[in-house]
């Protein structure tokens, strides 16, 4: 049997599948090298992890933060927990790329709690621009979002509406929110938690035009850095991406690109992809 994984920053999707296209899931906190050491991976799959460990053979983990320098810890880590004979720990850009374009060039995206993009030639990602984190990058993803918000509320530059209802929902105060943002770990968990109330109130102008802006920033400053953007499908995965399709492709058309794929998760079209590749 073959252990696929999809992590991003906030939640790893696994699915078991057996030779007759079964499937097994179940979720787990993101494991994402840059902030996790192997021990606590191991933690992390020790508590979460209920699929039946014996009959796995391969295992395909695609994530956030598994660049070459960083990927072998996540290797480690699931060596130690499953003993699987083949281990392959891939990109999250990479798993995108899998699932939406199989084994067709083009532009893959990831609109998540983080953002990521590549230009991908039906085999391989051949040019990235980094995605730089949510303080200095991550246009348009659930983290920036979640920061604009955080921002416009805190500093009156929201409807009066907006504002009430907020406060009315998170019952946060200033020092709560700053000790979250600027003290505990994963703050940009925190940040991306807001995107639900960001979407009950997308019919105020404020939030529309910042999702808008905030998509305008990404396809500016990563998708228009790959020479064929304007001739290749642009495709889309991650939760922001499928809830706030309607802009994004308002966004799109605006820019005269061609909007490709779009999907909540990957991991449909990774099963597929593994299945005819074994």
């Amino acid at each position: 049997m073959i252990l696929i994984a999809d992590s991003g920053s906030t939640k790893t999707n696994w699915s078991l599948v057996s030779e007759d296209s079964n499937a097994q899931s179940c979720i787990t906190d993101g494991i994402n090298p840059f902030f996790l050491s192997e021990k606590e991976i191991i933690n992390i799959l020790e508590d979460k992890f209920t699929l039946p460990k014996e009959n796995i053979t391969t295992i395909y983990f695609y994530g956030a933060g598994c660049i070459p320098k960083k990927s072998f810890l996540v290797s480690e880590a699931l060596n130690v927990f499953f003993h699987a004979n083949s281990i392959e720990v891939n990109s999250d850009l990479l798993a995108a790329a899998h699932s939406l374009c199989d084994k067709k060039e083009g532009i893959v995206c990831i609109l998540g709690t983080g953002s990521n993009s590549g230009y991908y030639d039906g085999e391989k990602i051949i040019k990235t621009v980094s995605p730089l984190g949510y303080i200095l990058g991550d246009e348009g993803s659930g983290a920036v979002l979640g920061k604009k918000l955080l921002a416009g509320i805190l500093k009156n530059q929201m409807s009066d509406p907006v504002i009430y209802d907020f406060y009315n929902t998170y019952h946060l105060n200033l020092v709560e929110i700053m000790d979250k943002v600027y003290c505990q770990p994963f703050p940009n968990r925190f940040l991306a938690q807001f995107t639900p109330f960001i979407y009950s109130h997308i019919s105020h102008s404020d939030i529309q035009k910042l999702v808008k802006n905030s998509f305008v920033e990404f396809i500016e400053r990563n998708v228009f850095q790959y020479q064929k953007a304007d001739r290749l499908p642009i495709h889309f995965t991650g939760s922001i991406a499928y809830y706030f399709k309607n802009i994004l492709e308002e966004v799109c058309s605006q820019f005269d690109l061609s909007m490709g794929n779009t999907t909540k998760e990957p991991m449909s079209g990774l099963i597929k992809y593994h299945l005819k590749k074994n």
